[in-house]
């Protein structure tokens, strides 16, 4: 109340700041915790934000215990309702007492005590109160009560009276110390808060002993020992952590200013579902060493956050925008570039076999979850079924530069680095990323490749609106991460991806297990999970179907209780017609294709069927060195199709035959690789630049 009535340096006998009025005091109130709204208007949350006490917000007499206010009667001024601000009778009683103890005692009313709570300049020193003082709260008393009705002073008196440490305010202790509204508060109730009046801080002992002693002059049914049993859980329960909040991490983003009510995109209920969800999964996970989860839901037409879960494992960090690395997540956008651009089909034949990439940082080699390789498949099932190899053969038909733009663009702003220092693992998620970018991202394919913002904020999802994916391969992309009997081959028929509505989902698990995915989206919800340990930990046997797909499908059947979801339909120029495959790796289907690119037959020629071409390095080609590398580890395999009888050339020098990779020490500059023949014609050609210091010498 220090807004209220300055804090002026008084004489002694100086008259008192002016009284407030009662609406002046309701006005200057300040809860010192902010309250977060659902999107429905329903409270979801408070978080203080004045640390030096805790006020929850301001309580109506008729909405505070009878009990409690009989008791505090009964403990702080039971002739308050006969008195005029100051009870003669109890300032007499205890100066006489005074000229004969030891220990002072003390008159005040329940008004005057307000006066000293209003007034700064009245408030005691650890002394006790001076006599003017005394003298100019007994006057501001009785001015408050000539302008005051009783109710008023009894109402603001609890309001701002402090119970127990920081509490202050019959809502913040009976809440904290109690986890009950005012309003339901009972006898025993009302005698310990009663009991705190006088000593906030005292001692449990203290405390029991003038709580018993209400109790015996209020003539209640109740035995010391189960007062005292009270007491004990009452003052325990206030130093307790009480459960996690539900936004937590939505409150501290939108929550800065004390007494501030705050509206946004949550659901409640959906929230809370989410939050649980996610625990009892962690809690069944803990003995395989996870610990920490995360889960995001947006609405997929406006971009705004329904379930916004940063952490249901205990930590302080917010495992929505904190960046992990992304496993096969990325490999949709990867897929769709492909297509977008004409070099795949969903029906196009993938190579499922070993593969050597040279890099800058030496060999990589990729390889598949199971550790074994399919062959031949198509691009429908290496992307619905998560297949490694065919993923990095992918991103060379794309290049590097192309996919990373294309990352860039449906919003995964974490990739901080250039696309060379990623390298071909860009293809199965080496970056970090986090869970809010990639959920958006997810929802630009069930947007049929429109991007746009996602906000908690009310009003503010939905900006920056552009196209950044074509609607035909974002359909075909929906469709094959859709298709349970295209990820069968990793994932099987029967598991938590399926659900009785249509929905496209894709898992991914990083490195070593550390971080674990699941992202998928229906017609009108996209939801993300995460799950793994903030403190980089692996995980112990995890994978997306059992890790962060039971959460995704939970949160999922949840959100279509009662809501259908129906598969999109098919933008202009996509066609369906029936393939078959030469030979038969898989069974005839009908497959979706973007016009012009369309064929009934996929034939595999063997590599006597082949045209002779280099795969590796393709035309204009950049290849880095690294000084840092040990010179007998830098090498660039070349690698040649139907290069049987065939010999490699480079630089107009020959550097052996063509049926297999070659690995040459590389050399900085400009250079010519050929495909020859047994009469020294080229068949095949490249060029290709290495730069970085000379290893090798070009004579």
């Amino acid at each position: 109340m220090a807004a209220l009535l300055a804090s002026l340096a008084l004489p002694v006998w100086a008259v008192a700041a002016p009284i407030p009025t009662p609406a002046q005091v309701q006005a200057a109130y300040r809860s010192s915790e902010a309250q977060l709204f659902d999107r429905g208007g329903a409270g979801l949350q408070a978080l203080r934000v004045d640390m030096q006490a805790r006020r929850l917000p301001w309580v109506a007499l008729a909405d505070i215990s009878p009990a409690l206010q009989q008791a505090v009667l009964l403990a702080e001024d039971q002739r308050f309702m006969r008195h005029g601000g100051v009870d003669i009778a109890a300032v007499a009683t205890a100066a006489w007492d005074n000229l004969f103890s030891s220990k002072a005692r003390g008159a005040s009313t329940i008004t005057m005590q307000l006066a000293g709570q209003l007034d700064p300049a009245l408030q005691g020193s650890r002394n006790g109160r001076s006599v003017g003082q005394k003298w100019q709260q007994m006057r501001a008393a009785r001015e408050i009560e000539a302008s005051w009705s009783k109710a008023q002073i009894f109402e603001a008196y609890l309001n701002l009276v402090s119970f127990r440490g920081d509490l202050q305010g019959v809502a913040a202790a009976s809440n904290t110390l109690f986890g009950k509204a005012p309003s339901g508060l009972n006898q025993t109730d009302g005698i310990i808060l009663a009991s705190l009046v006088r000593a906030p801080n005292a001692p449990l002992a203290a405390v029991t002993r003038r709580a018993c002693a209400l109790a015996h002059e209020w003539r209640m049914d109740s035995s010391c020992q189960l007062i005292g049993q009270r007491v004990q859980t009452a003052l325990q329960r206030g130093n307790q952590l009480l459960e996690p909040a539900p936004a937590p991490q939505v409150a501290r983003q939108l929550l800065k200013q004390a007494g501030a009510q705050v509206a946004s995109t949550l659901d409640g209920a959906l929230q809370r579902f989410a939050q649980d969800t996610l625990r009892q999964q962690l809690a069944f996970l803990r003995e395989r060493n996870v610990n920490d989860g995360a889960i995001i839901v947006l609405d997929n037409r406006s971009g705004d956050i329904l379930a916004y879960v940063g952490n249901a494992g205990g930590s302080e960090v917010d495992g929505v925008t904190a960046p992990r690395q992304a496993g096969s997540t990325l490999k949709p956008f990867l897929y769709g570039l492909a297509i977008e651009r004409r070099l795949l089909t969903a029906a196009s034949v993938m190579d499922d076999t070993p593969l050597d990439i040279a890099t800058g940082g030496g060999m990589y080699v990729p390889q598949n979850y199971d550790r074994h390789f399919k062959g031949h498949v198509s691009a429908r099932t290496s992307l619905a079924s998560s297949l490694n190899i065919p993923a990095v053969r992918t991103v060379l038909l794309t290049g590097q530069d192309s996919f990373y733009n294309r990352l860039k663009d449906v919003g995964l702003a974490s990739l901080s680095e250039p696309a060379e220092y990623y390298g071909p693992s860009l293809a199965l998620g080496s970056s970090e990323v986090t869970l809010l970018e990639l959920a958006n991202a997810y929802r630009v394919l069930a947007n049929g490749g429109l991007y746009s913002t996602a906000s908690v904020r009310p009003g503010q999802a939905g900006a920056g609106k552009r196209r950044v994916m074509d609607a035909g391969a974002a359909f075909i992309v929906s469709d094959i991460l859709s298709d349970r009997a295209a990820r069968s081959m990793t994932f099987g028929l029967s598991n938590e991806l399926g659900t009785n509505f249509w929905s496209a989902v894709k898992t991914g698990t990083s490195k070593d297990m550390r971080d674990n995915w699941c992202v998928g989206y229906a017609e009108r919800y996209t939801v993300g999970v995460w799950v793994g340990n903030f403190d980089g930990q692996p995980m112990w046997d995890v994978s997306g179907v059992t890790g962060a797909a039971p959460v995704w499908h939970d949160v999922m059947a949840y959100l279509h209780r009662q809501v259908a979801s129906h598969a999109p339909k098919p933008p202009v120029g996509v066609l369906q017609q029936a393939v078959s495959y030469r030979p038969a790796f898989e069974a005839p289907r009908r497959e979706w294709f973007i016009a012009g690119t369309e064929s009934a037959v996929i034939a595999v020629l063997d590599d006597a069927s082949r045209p002779p071409a280099i795969v590796y390095p393709a035309d204009d080609s950049i290849l880095a060195i690294d000084p840092d590398i040990p010179q007998p580890l830098q090498r660039v395999f070349f690698q040649a199709q139907a290069g049987h009888g065939l010999r490699w050339r480079l630089d107009g020098r020959d550097l052996g035959p063509a049926d297999d990779s070659l690995g040459w020490k590389p050399a900085s500059g400009k250079h010519a690789l050929e495909l020859v023949n047994g009469k020294g014609k080229a068949v095949a050609q490249s060029a290709f630049e290495v730069r970085g210091n000379a290893l090798a010498r070009r004579d």
